[in-house]
């Protein structure tokens, strides 16, 4: 049986994970199962940190809406539940920018909250 060498489909495999790994340091740039080794890894850090970036981002706005609702004097949960009564349809993110960017915005959910907290 005739030795089978790598044709036409295997150097276009090679040559795909060598582009993806462009830019890596040495011989991970340059050498196929170094190269495919580093492409993987990525590939799967990136897929995990997908995920990852959105809780971030979560704990992220909860620690900024947690410090303006403390200046407005309520906690993070008592701000959120009056909120939810007051029937406030308003996203952790854009809470969190109002709490940076508009505090006389904020601090009317606050007051809004506050009413209903207490009702």
């Amino acid at each position: 049986m005739p030795r089978a060498k790598g044709g036409f489909k295997t150097r276009r495999r090679r040559n795909r994970v060598l582009k993806e790994a462009e830019g890596y340091w040495g011989k991970r740039s340059k050498a196929y199962r170094s190269a495919q080794e580093a492409v993987d890894r990525a590939k799967k850090y990136a897929y995990r940190d997908r995920k990852a970036r959105k809780r971030d981002f979560r704990r992220l706005w909860i620690v900024r809406i947690n410090a303006a609702a403390r200046l407005a004097g309520l906690s993070y949960g008592k701000l959120m539940g009056g909120l939810k009564k007051a029937g406030v349809a308003i996203d952790r993110k854009v809470l969190a920018e109002l709490a940076i960017q508009d505090q006389a915005a904020f601090n009317k959910l606050a007051e809004a909250a506050r009413a209903h907290i207490a009702a």
